[in-house]
């Protein structure tokens, strides 16, 4: 299978020549299943695929941007999302790329009036999936965040749920899952950027 990456930002340099950049984290995320071919897109430098037959299945890396930012990038991955959804291609959208995947379907995005969700975040399945082969146990994900979704969009269903984040996943039909926390951060990298950004704010 070949899930093509969209990646819609960059680690810091200072961090990345440690722990790596999106498409190796990702990578890391699917070491173990071989069968998986992770082809990643620069969608932040404006490099998107030209057809969304291209891969098998298509997933978001976050991003620092906001859905609303005016960027041309942004308005070129969200038409291309919008054409992979119409056309039924399976699309997997993660923190940034759930926000987007809300926004294109007709949700709200706002900035969270609860502040930054960062750290590990505990969350309760709602609603049970017939992929999930543990079935609906809690589960923990760590986040990184100010935009949230706070309104599903119209013919979508919930999924999972945090005291910080109501909408944390949820489902489009078989094709369409978004989350907002990340399964491809490990703690390392989350403490890295955490302090990252402490001193960047002078903290």
């Amino acid at each position: 299978m070949r899930i093509g990456l969209l990646v819609c930002d960059h680690v810091d340099p200072a961090i990345a020549a440690e722990l790596g950049d999106y498409p190796e984290m990702f990578r890391d995320l699917f070491s173990g299943s071989p069968e998986v071919e992770l082809v990643p897109y620069d969608a932040v430098g404006g490099r998107l695929p030209t057809d969304v037959g291209e891969c098998d299945a298509w997933m978001t890396t976050g991003s620092r941007a906001g859905v609303d930012d005016p960027e041309p990038w942004i308005a070129g991955l969200r038409d291309f999302l919008e054409r992979a959804i119409a056309a039924g291609r399976p699309v997997v959208g993660i923190c940034f790329g759930h926000q987007l995947v809300a926004r294109i379907l007709g949700g709200e995005v706002v900035r969270a009036a609860q502040g930054w969700g960062v750290g590990r975040h505990e969350t309760t399945v709602v609603a049970a999936e017939p992929w999930m082969l543990d079935g609906p146990r809690p589960f923990g994900l760590l986040s990184s965040h100010q935009d949230q979704v706070v309104a599903l969009p119209a013919g979508t269903r919930l999924i999972a749920s945090s005291d910080h984040c109501p909408i944390a996943m949820f489902a489009h039909g078989d094709h369409v899952l978004a989350l907002q926390g990340h399964p491809e951060f490990r703690p390392a990298y989350a403490a890295a950027m955490l302090e990252r950004r402490r001193a960047l704010l002078g903290d």
